[in-house]
């Protein structure tokens, strides 16, 4: 008996997705893993608050940006992932989408590595993010519950762009 043709996983299939679990879609193979630990949390927290007034308020910074943590975002119809932290500039995304998922590529996607996660943030999900539509990535490496994060490009010994590695201290 032939086997059944399988369709590449989609948007539909996040959705159906148990509760509790993080959904995502990478090649149209539907990704569940479980939510993250609470160091990685707070780590996401904290840098989105370190970008919240000179990115998204203008306060010291540039301004103009907005910033999601975890956002679901299309890459493609079959590429839908979740990244820990991304950011948009308001000139290429005006108007702020209020319905799941964004269809517009992040300016910047930020991961926060853990255990669990590095295989599939280092090495999956960074095809997707190393694209040139998406002029800057990130990975924050979280070390403990009170772990502040080192201010894009000022970490000890790495620059803030394509594909760096900022560890928290």
């Amino acid at each position: 008996m032939a086997e059944p043709i399988r369709r590449p996983a989609g948007w539909q299939d996040i959705l159906a997705a148990p509760e509790g679990l993080k959904a995502e879609v990478l090649g149209g193979e539907l990704i569940l893993h479980p939510r993250p630990q609470p160091p990685h949390g707070l780590t996401q927290a904290a840098l989105s608050g370190e970008l919240s007034h000179p990115c998204y308020r203008g306060i010291g910074g540039p301004g103009g940006w907005w910033f999601v943590i975890e956002p679901d975002v299309a890459f493609g119809a079959h590429d839908i992932v979740a990244p820990d932290l991304a950011g948009w500039r308001k000139t290429r995304m005006p108007r702020f989408p209020t319905e799941r998922p964004i269809h517009v590529v992040p300016d910047w996607v930020c991961e926060v590595l853990s255990p669990s996660s590095l295989r599939r943030d280092r090495a999956v999900k960074a095809d997707l993010y190393l694209r040139p539509e998406v002029p800057t990535t990130g990975w924050w490496t979280p070390r403990g519950a009170s772990s502040k994060p080192s201010r894009p490009g000022r970490a000890a010994g790495f620059g803030w762009g394509r594909g760096s590695l900022v560890s928290v201290p």
